[in-house]
């Protein structure tokens, strides 16, 4: 039957066409590289409900541990001269969180304090994290959007008991388990949890932080008489350094552990987290991207940021400056401690 009209093709949509079989044939028959496994892919907001579960659950392990027999060994010596210890609940700790995180992310790169220990096999045994609700004092991570990238892109930083030798002289408030997830080597989520009392901190940049962390009044004034907290190995020297910085009216502080000298910045009781000599990236990562959730700064003494790649130098050498406020101001008087630093 003929109605008399005319077919006419559309030779730029049929080109079109064509070319995304194609493509569909060319993916489906294995001729991309293209990623098909679905642990290709990492769901942030997962990461960060696991790395919450995986924190806990390492300070879970301290705290059962610290009645028993520490078995303490020493790693060597701090360029400070103290020793740097490690003990069972370390590695008990490093157990729980490093194979609870690679049995859920088993495509993400994970790069821990603590290494294989003599109970291999039992750590084998641990089970993958809870990444389908968030912990009970962390629902409002719910309302946050999922974001999905590489998993190849992310490496996972963990301390799994920061603070040991405080740790095994009983002064456990300075006791802290770190998580962090860095994104093409930035630190973007941050947890830092204490066991004693249990409590927890954590930030996602952009996003939000823990409803534990307050909001901190900019004061103008402390800029002149800031509060420094510095390591408790060598306050003497640090603290001298510091007044002579930023002035005699600069209270400092000495304390212990990364993690919870960089919340003590976070929460106001600090202007200024310094450190002189060498650290180590696992005790910097989480509390680099809390700083950053909170809109504060981490960089070394030189100004420089630091990256968090899971290849390379897991030391910073440069000295360490955290602020929440006035970082470069802070910054332009460090020439003067780096100077006096051999």
């Amino acid at each position: 039957m003929n109605f008399g009209g005319t077919l006419r093709i559309n030779k730029f949509a049929c080109f079109t066409l064509i070319f995304i079989l194609f493509l569909i044939i060319y993916w489906r028959s294995g001729g991309s590289n293209y990623p098909v496994d679905k642990n290709d892919f990492v769901n942030l907001k997962s990461l960060l409900k696991a790395a919450i579960y995986a924190a806990e659950r390492g300070g879970k392990k301290i705290i059962e541990r610290k009645n028993h027999n520490l078995n303490v060994k020493s790693k060597g010596k701090t360029l400070e001269g103290a020793n740097d210890p490690v003990t069972d609940a370390d590695y008990a700790s490093h157990c729980a969180m490093y194979y609870g995180l690679k049995k859920t992310f088993p495509k993400v790169a994970i790069v821990s304090e603590e290494h294989k220990s003599t109970s291999d096999e039992a750590c084998e045994l641990q089970e993958p994290l809870e990444i389908d609700e968030a912990p009970p004092k962390h629902r409002i991570i719910e309302l946050l959007n999922d974001e999905h990238i590489f998993s190849r892109n992310v490496t996972i930083w963990i301390d799994p008991l920061d603070a040991t030798m405080e740790y095994t002289e009983s002064l456990y408030q300075y006791v802290t388990t770190m998580v962090c997830i860095a994104v093409n080597g930035n630190p973007v989520i941050g947890v830092i949890h204490y066991p004693f009392p249990p409590r927890t901190y954590w930030g996602w940049v952009l996003k939000k932080t823990s409803s534990n962390i307050p909001s901190v009044t900019h004061r103008e004034e402390n800029k002149d008489q800031p509060k420094v907290v510095v390591s408790r190995s060598h306050p003497g020297k640090v603290a001298e350094l510091a007044k002579e910085a930023f002035g005699p009216q600069t209270s400092v502080t000495p304390a212990a552990g990364a993690g919870n000298k960089v919340v003590g910045v976070v929460n106001g009781t600090f202007d200024i987290y310094f450190h002189a000599t060498a650290i180590k990236k696992w005790d910097l990562c989480a509390g680099d991207a809390l700083i950053r959730a909170a809109d504060g700064k981490m960089t070394t003494a030189k100004g420089d940021l630091i990256k968090y790649f899971k290849d390379g130098n897991v030391k910073v050498t440069d000295g360490l400056l955290v602020s929440l406020f006035d970082h470069n101001y802070y910054l332009s008087k460090m020439p003067k401690i780096l100077a006096a630093i051999p």
